[in-house]
């Protein structure tokens, strides 16, 4: 039976001429990628750093660190994620604390005197990826440390948690659930796994940040389909806009927050025709947004669930699916994908609820724990008896008011629904009197405006009274997490500044 290393091998050797990757409109061919994957070996093993180990990388959407990403994972070590958009300090927090015997960045990194120096003074081995051609991979630290942590055998992927919502935490991920998930994803494509992998014309527009488990999720699942990608830094409506134009795939796809910049800057509806299909996930899509994007471009949305601690999909949209069942199930993220139970719960006595009444939600399947137990989240959920699926929050999330319970995601959609604003976010701020209390920021669009008094007015029309927030502050853009969410963290210090 195919395992996930094998397939990207095999894909890796039909035609190393043959061009994998554009980025900046410039491609690399499979071998090119094949020869960094190659080289970052040929360091490891002579430093003797073998299967196992914790690979920090500073990971930045090149095609040279997605070379670093795959040598690492199909070589049995563990990739430990480093966000190359953290500002210094915090990124050299995060060095000194894992105890990594390797870190391998892009030479714009070790140009920053901060990292630079910590990870000298950790004692870690340093590799750089060069950008050149000639001599893509060289060691600019020499490993000097000992004592380094030694606990990755199985483990994958050490993945920093968003922290849409708090502190970001490490989260490990067993290869093999991984590789699991990887494989599953197949499904969605109508792909057999044991059938030998050959290399296709589509090209897949990837934006999402390899710091973030959908971006090495996402490299995974397109290697594995023997697909061309187009790599983007980050999303940006002209640049996403252009490598559709340029590429004509079927599907591409980005976070919902994308779906309002496209209708914003009023992209032609010819721009994405060849489009049949716009996937998104990492945070809630109002189902309002789903239908004007459809209505404007002709093109279904379709949502996908997931987590890092699932090591990525939990449910999704096909697009038969969609097309039998979208209109009765609005809203819904998909039915649960191939070898995932889920169950809603109650959140007290952790009973099971009947379909169509809202609890917690929880997953089993193989590669999550024992394989036979249940995992609870902290989502709240519906679902029906044919396994779609409803996210309606996070239960972690309640703002509790004076006694009064307020979902943000409720208030979110409220101020959202303003026909000036662009996109919102809600936070707690903590009160002497009632605990807690809400407060918002919010965009607006291109050539609209609404002063704080029309807004809150508006959501006095739509919301209860202690579901208003006591505060409004107006913001060009948010502080943004690698999947793109709004950042609660850094909108709760904007206030407290204030």
């Amino acid at each position: 039976m195919a395992t996930l290393n094998s397939i990207v091998r095999a894909v890796l050797a039909i035609d190393p001429s043959a061009p994998a990757i554009e980025h900046n409109c410039q491609w690399y061919t499979w071998g090119e990628l094949s020869e960094i994957i190659d080289s970052v070996e040929a360091i490891l093993t002579r430093e003797g750093i073998g299967a196992g180990t914790r690979i920090g990388g500073i990971l930045r959407n090149t095609p040279q660190i997605a070379a670093v990403i795959i040598a690492t994972i199909i070589n049995d070590r563990c990739v430990v994620t480093l966000n190359p958009a953290l500002p210094d300090d915090k990124l050299v927090a995060d060095i000194n604390t894992l105890e990594i015997p390797v870190v391998i960045a892009e030479m714009v990194d070790w140009e920053r005197p901060a990292v630079m120096a910590a990870v000298k003074q950790s004692g870690a081995l340093g590799i750089a990826i060069t950008g050149d051609r000639a001599e893509p991979v060289r060691v600019v630290l020499p490993r000097t440390g000992s004592g380094f942590r030694n606990d990755a055998a199985g483990v994958g992927i050490e993945m920093l948690t968003s922290g849409t919502t708090g502190t970001p935490k490490r989260i490990p991920l067993k290869a093999a659930n991984f590789s699991r998930m990887v494989l599953d994803a197949a499904v969605f494509e109508n792909r057999d796994i044991d059938t030998p992998p050959r290399l296709s014309r589509a090209v897949a527009i990837t934006n999402t940040p390899f710091s973030h488990i959908g971006g090495i999720f996402s490299l995974f699942v397109t290697l594995s389909a023997g697909r061309k990608i187009c790599m983007l830094d980050r999303f940006r409506v002209e640049e996403f806009v252009g490598a559709v134009q340029r590429h004509k795939p079927k599907v591409a796809g980005a976070p919902p927050s994308a779906l309002r910049m496209i209708l914003d800057a009023d992209v032609p509806r010819e721009a994405l025709s060849s489009l049949v299909a716009f996937r998104t996930s990492t945070a809630p899509l109002d189902p309002d947004l789903a239908d004007q994007f459809q209505e404007r471009f002709g093109i279904p949305v379709l949502q996908n669930y997931g987590a890092t601690e699932f090591a990525g999909g939990v449910a999704g949209w096909t697009l038969p699916d969609f097309r039998k069942y979208g209109e009765e199930r609005r809203g819904s993220v998909g039915r649960m994908n191939p070898g995932i139970d889920g169950r809603i719960v109650h959140p007290e006595t952790g009973e099971p609820l009947p379909f169509g009444e809202t609890g917690l939600l929880e997953i089993r399947a193989k590669h999550l724990g024992d394989g036979k137990s249940w995992v609870r989240t902290t989502d709240l959920a519906k679902m029906d008896e044919k396994q779609f699926l409803w996210i309606l929050g996070r239960a972690d999330n309640a703002i509790i008011r004076g006694g009064f319970k307020i979902m943000p995601d409720d208030v979110v959609k409220a101020i959202e629904a303003h026909p000036a604003v662009l996109e919102a976010c809600v936070v707690a701020l903590p009160d002497s009197r009632l605990g807690q209390v809400p407060a918002a920021g919010y965009r607006v669009k291109n050539g609209a405006s609404v002063s704080e008094d029309e807004l809150r007015a508006f959501l006095r029309e739509r919301l209860s009274a202690y579901q208003v927030p006591t505060q409004l502050v107006k913001v060009d853009d948010f502080v943004r997490t690698p999947s793109m969410k709004p950042s609660q963290p850094e909108l709760k210090k904007l206030f407290e500044a204030a």
